[in-house]
Formats: structure tokens, C-alpha cells, sequence
């Protein structure tokens, strides 16, 4: 079954080997994008949001805060063989009901990994990453509260004009436990992406698309609009809307609409995926 997906993903990352595609004579420059920033750097999104729910009652217990801490650090300055740079990830995403009486944290998933990344140009001068990772995502419980599943994962991300910046993911899961059942389902086996800055430097839009294994259930959409009120600062004020399914990993079989209002911390360039 995952052949399919393995074979699609091995078709992508040819490309780099397609000399009417890719500029070779840009390398070096393309390494630069990676290396001009610090080796520990933002990975994805840091943020930390308030919302509410749009399809069910507004109440203390279904209102929340949901926050994200990502970083990556790259292990070396020079590529290894391929013009791969290797990093290790971390992404750790909380839900905490803040507002109920107790203020529990209701899940915190964490998301570890390794990568490999490669730098190169596409026709045009488009930067692009291709990368493939391993990765593992749990929310480090036990018993019947255990959810827990790894990836092998590639994906291409580029900056095809001056405002626009897309990306295409595909992973093949390694493990779906017991205690998971039909995981994979609602994960899906692969997401597309893309950023578009209204005013550069100011005003810029992302979405999210992951698509289920059903033909047109499951799967997750998330769409944001973030506007950074000091131009030289690293910081936004982000509008989100999520609506699907795994949000969270404890409650992946449950569809959910939330809105959430809240402040980013984003990465300098443009991220690796």
C-alpha cells in the first residue's frame, strides 16, 4: 500500500538530477539561504493562541490556549555527501484549557526528528529545500491515552516568485500502534502548503492542507493571517482557523472548527518544511 506514496515521493526529489530543471551553477549560493542564518534557528511557527470553537457551544471547557515551541539545530556547516545538510528538530504543541477551573493541560504532543537538506535552485532562480526526514509524534502517555506514531517523510519547498512560497510533503508511516486504530486515516500520508505576503515585511497569509486516506473525509485544513506591527521585529499578530481532524493526537478521530487569536514568533527565512 505504501508503495504508491514511496514511489511518488522517490519522482519528486528526482527532479534535483534534471539538468533542465535545476541550476546547477547556483549551489553554492542556494547553501548560503541555510547557512547566512544561526545552526539553532525557529523550525516552524512558534506561537501561542486563544480561540474558540465555531461549531459547538462556547463554553470554559471547549474555549482553550494552544501554543507551539519549534526549533532545529544544524549539525554541521558543511554538506555531506550530496550537498545534504543534517539537522535535528523539535516541535512540541500544547492545549492547555485555561480557561476551565483547574487549568489543566488537556494534550501536549511532541515531535523530535532528524533531517537531511538539500539546497538547490530550480529555473527561474527559485530557492527550494528538498528534505527527508524520520520523525516520531507522541503525546507520551500510557494505557488507553497513548498515541504514538514515526514517519519517513520527504518533502520539496520553494519560493516560486518574490510573494509566494509552496511546499508538498509525503511520509510513510512506520508505525500504527493498537492503541491507534485507523490512524492513519486521519493523518493522512502526505500535506501541501503555501505563503503569500500581501505586504512584504507586513501582511502575509498561510495555509495548510492535510488530506485523509478517505476520498474526501478526514484530513485538516488550517488557514492564518499574520501582520507583524514593528517591521524589524520577529513577531506577529496571528488570526488562525483550524478545521478537520488531528489537531491534537489524543482526539484525531474528532472534527473540529476553533478560531484562535494570538501572537508568532516565525522562522527568518524560509524554513526548511
Amino acid at each position: 500500500m505504501y508503495f504508491k506514496y514511496l514511489l511518488t515521493c522517490i519522482v519528486l526529489f528526482s527532479i534535483t538530477a534534471n539538468s533542465q530543471i535545476v541550476e546547477e551553477k547556483k549551489n553554492f549560493r542556494a547553501a548560503d539561504s541555510l547557512l547566512k542564518e544561526s545552526s539553532f534557528s525557529v523550525h516552524r511557527d512558534n506561537y501561542f493562541l486563544t480561540g474558540v470553537p465555531v461549531n459547538e457551544a462556547i463554553t470554559r471547557n471547549s474555549a482553550d490556549v494552544k501554543y507551539q515551541i519549534s526549533f532545529k539545530l544544524r549539525l554541521t556547516s558543511k554538506p555531506w555527501v550530496g550537498g545534504f545538510f543534517p539537522y535535528l528538530m523539535y516541535t512540541q504543541k500544547a492545549f492547555w484549557d485555561i480557561y476551565a477551573n483547574s487549568k489543566p493541560f488537556s494534550e501536549i504532543n511532541f515531535n523530535p526528528g532528524f533531517a537531511v537538506v538539500r539546497p538547490f535552485y530550480l529555473k527561474g532562480g527559485r530557492l527550494t529545500y528538498g528534505t527527508i526526514s524520520l520523525e516520531h509524534e507522541s503525546n507520551g502517555r500510557d494505557s488507553i491515552y497513548s498515541r504514538t506514531w514515526n514517519m519517513l517523510a520527504f518533502s520539496l519547498k520553494s519560493q516560486v516568485s518574490p510573494r509566494w512560497t509552496v511546499g508538498i510533503r509525503g511520509w510513510i508511516p512506520l508505525v500504527d500502534k493498537e492503541d491507534n486504530p485507523e490512524l492513519t486515516k486521519y493523518v493522512g500520508y502526505g500535506e501541501a502548503s503555501a505563503t503569500y505576503q500581501i505586504q512584504p515585511g507586513r501582511w502575509s497569509a498561510d495555509i495548510l492542507f492535510r488530506k485523509g486516506s478517505g476520498l474526501i473525509n478526514y484530513g485538516s485544513l488550517q488557514t492564518q493571517v499574520n501582520w507583524k506591527p514593528f517591521k524589524h521585529e520577529n513577531y506577529y499578530l496571528t488570526l488562525q482557523w483550524f478545521v478537520g481532524y488531528t489537531e491534537s493526537l489524543i482526539d484525531y478521530q474528532e472534527h473540529k472548527s476553533m478560531v484562535r487569536l494570538g501572537f508568532t514568533i516565525k522562522p527568518e527565512n524560509m524554513g526548511i518544511f
